[in-house]
């Protein structure tokens, strides 16, 4: 592995966004306050009569004033619903509960040491990126097994636990357009891209393969850049781990880790089968009639069930055939024993729940954005400037809208049209909204899963918080920004579509 120091005054910088983002309160505090200041902005904008005119739909929406009557109402009676309600609260738990038993039985540590001994170490890093970028996919997978396997492998190797997990968020989140995969979100933003075209063209089409030659090809940059930013910037800045957690053990697999071992694989055999049984077959059980094909299935719908399954069934297997798990009562306290870590996670995911309903219910994140897209459209800037200038919005929006199809609602419906009239295809355009939602899920605590992420890097660094993550992940960030903005202006002088049947120009009649 080659390793290069940070430049003096950018190590000096990320130690001093370190140090701010840790003096902050108490992520759950942070939260708080920020609540507080979006009620006291709603009442404020409120007074003032803020409003924007929705692109879609051209009604008038205002500001919603939280500090009255009936938003304090709403307030009372949202809060219950907005904790248990929240996107991630619940397909983490569910997930977390399945995985603590392939950890529980020895089966994670048994596959940790495998993949050590099989996998080069001057590729470890390139895998796990590549792995994060490939997770997208299969939902949230990426955050509840990658990033702590992560942490572990690179322990284990005598790496730095946080540098695994940097690398892995790096490819799950900051690489989150990027992959060789359809996804539900590559069809939802589909949908919304096409309606958006249909304002010019009404029958204009846009297929959720519009980007893939685009985004197939930045998995490949993605994956490069955060390596090479692991390796040379990240990881020597956090220099030698002295934390207390140990590293596994680098001792051969005895003959019963074996045997489990087998079991384990014919575990996860069996349910690769009943899920080809379920979706292979024309009207098979894990077909949806009213939406037939993969992206519509029950198995992408159900998908928190199945990654369930997959740390439940094999760790069974994998415990009984080791001899690891003698009774049912080793079952549960395996699970307990997890949840008992996940206790931090509930109480920020309990404050950053509000925070985000309350934020939505005001309106402030649509009224920034609609404003934010009228000032770069007013810049009057060429079509290459403003398609950079759509990425960088993009991404300065992201920092506070973690929805991807939540953002492209309010977006496309401008900058689509914008770009056709100027001759370019709806399917560039939503290539560099793609970029721009990507590069920013890194830093920001707003993203849905950030309570997960510390969690996990609080196992290694108890004292970590917002800085030490900000910090740690602000190269790549602004790393991806650079190379991929790179890319996707390359992409177009070079004249290549960006997809199949995705022409980058449109003919203006």
């Amino acid at each position: 592995m080659t390793t290069l120091a940070p430049a003096p005054w950018f190590q000096r910088l990320l130690n001093r966004i370190e140090r701010i983002g840790n003096a902050l309160p108490h992520p759950a505090s942070l939260f708080v306050i920020l609540s507080l200041l979006v009620v006291l902005a709603s009442w404020l904008c409120h007074l003032l009569g803020v409003s924007v005119q929705n692109p879609v739909t051209h009604k008038v929406i205002a500001v919603t004033n939280l500090l009255s009557v009936e938003g304090l109402q709403r307030i009372i009676l949202g809060l219950l619903p907005n904790f248990i309600n929240f996107a991630a609260l619940g397909s983490v738990l569910v997930c977390l509960l399945g995985l603590s038993i392939a950890e529980h039985s020895g089966l994670l540590s048994a596959v940790l040491r495998l993949i050590v001994h099989a996998t080069p170490r001057r590729l470890l890093t390139w895998i796990v990126v590549f792995s994060g970028a490939m997770s997208h996919t299969a939902g949230d997978i990426g955050y509840v097994l990658l990033l702590p396997m992560s942490a572990a492998l690179f322990l284990t190797v005598g790496r730095h636990p946080l540098a695994g997990i940097a690398a892995a968020f790096a490819g799950v989140s900051g690489g989150f357009a990027a992959n060789l995969l359809i996804s539900p979100t590559d069809v939802i933003i589909a949908g919304l891209t096409q309606e958006a075209a249909r304002i010019i063209n009404p029958a204009y089409t846009v297929t959720p393969m519009a980007n893939y030659f685009f985004l197939g090809a930045s998995v490949f940059l993605i994956t490069a850049v955060a390596s090479i930013v692991t390796e040379r910037i990240v990881e020597p800045r956090l220099g030698r781990y002295q934390g207390k957690v140990p590293p596994e053990p680098l001792v051969p697999l005895s003959p019963a880790e074996h045997r489990g071992l087998r079991w384990a694989g014919a575990g996860l055999l069996l349910l690769v089968v009943f899920v080809l049984a379920g979706l292979l077959p024309q009207g098979g059980f894990l077909q949806d009639p009213a939406k037939p094909g993969f992206i519509g299935s029950y198995f992408v719908k159900g998908l928190v069930f199945f990654i369930f399954l997959v740390g439940l069934v094999p760790g069974l297997a994998y415990g009984i055939a080791a001899g690891t798990i003698r009774s049912d009562r080793a079952i549960y306290e395996g699970m307990q024993k997890n949840m008992e870590v996940v206790a931090g996670y509930l109480v920020v995911i309990f404050f950053i729940s509000q925070f985000v309903n309350l934020f939505n219910w005001t309106n402030l994140g649509v009224v920034l954005a609609v404003n934010g897209a009228d000032v770069l459209r007013s810049l009057h800037l060429g079509p290459v400037p403003l398609l950079i200038g759509l990425v960088l919005l993009t991404s300065s929006i992201d920092l506070m809208i973690g929805s991807a199809a939540g953002k492209w609602a309010i977006l496309a419906p401008v900058f689509v049209p914008m770009f056709m009239l100027l001759g370019y295809s709806p399917e560039l355009t939503q290539a560099a909204y793609r970029v721009g939602d990507s590069c920013t899920n890194i830093i920001t605590p707003l993203m849905s899963n950030f309570a997960l992420v510390l969690m996990f890097v609080q196992r290694y660094e108890p004292r970590a918080g917002i800085g030490t993550m900000t910090a740690t992940m602000l190269p790549y960030t602004l790393s991806f920004l650079l190379s991929w903005s790179l890319l996707l202006v390359t992409w177009v002088l070079l004249g290549w579509p960006v997809g199949p049947g995705a022409p980058l120009f449109l003919s203006i009649p």
